[in-house]
């Protein structure tokens, strides 16, 4: 994706190029693969926990497709 841009002649292009691609791996892996689940893990219910200011959208009932059961988001 980034490639490209290591192609070129111009050293600071190369540059913005692997360290784009160096961001975007190290996103990909590390915050998306590790972090976010390690700290919804840690949280539990409080991860899907709903700040009061925002107690004015409308409540959601989410049904499961088997119908297993059912979630109130309120």
């Amino acid at each position: 994706m980034f490639s490209i841009f290591a192609t070129l002649s111009f050293i600071d292009v190369k540059m913005l190029g692997v360290g784009l691609a160096f961001a975007v791996l190290l996103d990909a892996t590390v915050v998306r693969g590790i972090l976010v689940p390690a700290a919804m893990t840690l949280l539990g219910e409080r991860c899907w926990y709903l700040p009061r200011r925002l107690g004015w959208l409308p409540g959601v009932v989410l049904e499961s497709p088997g119908g297993y059961g059912s979630v109130r988001i309120s």
